[in-house]
């Protein structure tokens, strides 16, 4: 008896299809996704740090260190504006690149870096070789990592720089070195910084001889810095599920056959379906205002200062997702199949366009495949607003997409709802 009885549940189970793909295609994707964007990091597989460079001291120093960094297996260097031609960094391009979002962080190199020395006379810093890190706090990673890596290639590919460095402490204090054991020490000095130039790399130890200082351009002057990626996140992820799961009412008028009596009068079912959207997207624009505003009140987020930047990036989000909700219940044949379907796609869109985990810890493959999903895409208009505080104007890719987008799924969703009308 007791095998009848679980041999009847595997029986059940398998005629319903919802629970199968919940049971098995579910957790398989997100195992999936998971282990793309977490599971390759011993094997060389995650982004690399997009490094904007501004060489400003043009020194053989200078040179050595970018040479050191450009060898680098966790860095890709940027050292000129995408089509500017030969035309390279300097301080104020390298900082509005990283404000557009094109780099996390940018390294400038002042003037008379290559000409200063090590000071290990106890000076509180005030002597030594000065960086600037111009960054953007949204990846919170890429900063601190650079300066790590930046240490410690400042060590490997400039040794002279700290061996002149002691031995100015040496004729400091030892009474003073005679011209023939300076003549001496320039020669190594000469040899030792040939043979870093030609190796690129020397084996050494990180240590913080060189101030690093980190400019945070876009984070600075915000209180709640991360409060709009949140809210923005999880704002379209409900979205996609109150889209998804009001469209079925779709479902409920067709097995109710209220559907067939309200086509039956002159409203065509493209009125219907255009109607049906115009009600989501209100009732979505509705839900990411409540959100934006209790992030506002709760959190410091700085709606008021941001409202047309919002509203543009409201409307063309909630119409994407509205459309998304018919689309998916014009797909499925019942409820069951509309509670599937609807997990599966918005877990999947919400873990691969980022409002689950950022974009930026993922490998660059899964980055590109995730501009393939629209809520990516309103995502990065979110924050175009209210982290890199840009322009209306600017986020026309994104509106663009998000408005054909929806055109797309709208008019699939028509061609599919065609079994619905009354011949």
């Amino acid at each position: 008896m007791i095998l009848s009885v679980m041999r009847a549940g595997w029986m059940n189970l398998r005629r319903d299809r919802a629970a199968l793909v919940l049971s098995f295609v579910v957790p398989i994707v997100f195992f999936s996704i998971f282990a793309s964007v977490f599971g390759g990091k011993g094997k060389g597989q995650t982004s690399k740090i997009t490094l904007a460079v501004a060489d400003e001291d043009q020194s053989l120093h200078s040179g050595n260190l970018l040479d050191a960094l450009r060898g680098d297996s966790a860095l890709k260097l940027v050292e000129a504006p995408p089509g500017k031609g030969e035309m390279k960094f300097n301080a104020a391009t390298a900082e509005a690149f990283v404000r557009a979002g094109s780099a996390p962080v940018a390294l400038v190199i002042p003037k008379g870096f290559g000409a200063t020395k090590i000071d290990f006379a106890g000076s509180n810093g005030t002597g030594q070789p000065t960086l600037l890190l111009v960054a953007d706090t949204s990846d919170p990673i890429a900063s601190p990592m650079v300066n790590g890596l930046l240490q410690k290639s400042v060590m490997t590919s400039m040794p002279h720089m700290f061996m002149q460095g002691g031995v100015a402490v040496v004729d400091q204090f030892s009474g003073g070195l005679t011209p023939e054991q300076h003549a001496n020490l320039d020669k190594s000095f000469s040899m030792l910084q040939m043979s870093s130039a030609a190796q690129g790399k020397t084996s050494g130890a990180g240590s913080p001889m060189v101030n690093i200082k980190v400019n945070d351009v876009l984070g600075a002057t915000k209180k709640s810095p991360m409060v709009a990626f949140y809210a923005a996140g999880v704002g379209v992820m409900f979205l996609l599920f109150t889209a998804a799961n009001a469209g079925g009412a779709l479902l409920e008028e067709n097995e109710s056959g209220t559907l067939d009596r309200i086509l039956t009068t002159r409203l065509s079912l493209t009125q219907l379906l255009v109607g049906k959207m115009a009600y989501l997207t209100t009732l979505g624009v509705t839900q990411l205002t409540i959100m934006f505003v209790w992030g506002a009140v709760a959190f410091g987020l700085e709606l008021f200062s941001h409202l047309a930047g919002f509203f543009v990036m409201a409307v063309a989000t909630a119409l994407a997702c509205s459309a998304f909700g018919l689309l998916i219940a014009s797909l499925s044949r019942t409820r069951a199949q509309l509670s599937a379907i609807t997990t599966l796609c918005v877990l999947t869109l919400s873990a691969v366009g980022g409002s689950m985990f950022p974009r930026f810890l993922m490998s660059e493959t899964l980055q590109k495949v995730g501009l393939i999903t629209f809520n990516a895409w309103a995502l990065e208009g979110f924050i175009k607003v209210f982290w890199r505080e840009q322009s209306v104007a600017s986020l026309w890719p994104e509106v663009a997409v998000l408005l054909a987008t929806t055109m797309v799924f709208f008019v699939t969703a028509r061609k599919l709802t065609r079994r619905w009308e009354i011949s």
